[in-house]
């Protein structure tokens, strides 16, 4: 069974690999694809984050960053609270047929260079 400092490294360790992965993304031009994985890096970081604030070792089975932030009691200020919100949206966008084509025209270079060096 892994130790909670091995569980925190494990979720941290998978962020910072998200995080190159979406860097190399938004380089070769997939700046759709850079920002949902942009998500996932706010999304691995705050369940490592839980689980460092609870006694529980397995993070809730959420996607939604509010949420994730909430059970992990951190405290957010309503520009950092409408930024999650808006990466939010970068899962669904990205990962649903019915949004992707929509995405894919909003997230031009200069629109995930911004949100992106913010994830960042």
């Amino acid at each position: 069974m892994l130790s909670k400092e091995e569980h925190i490294a494990y979720w941290l360790e998978s962020a910072e690999r998200n995080l190159i992965s979406a860097e190399n993304n938004f380089q070769i031009g997939n700046y759709d694809w850079c920002l949902f994985i942009g998500h996932l890096v706010l999304e691995k970081v705050l369940k490592a984050l839980f689980i460092h604030k609870s006694q529980n070792t397995n993070p809730p089975r959420t996607h939604n960053l509010l949420r994730l932030s909430e059970l992990s009691s951190i405290e957010l200020n309503l520009e950092t609270k409408l930024f999650f919100d808006k990466v939010n949206s970068f899962n669904l966008e990205a990962r649903y047929e019915e949004y992707k084509s929509e995405f894919y025209k909003i997230a031009t270079k200069e629109y995930s260079e911004t949100n992106f060096n913010l994830i960042k």
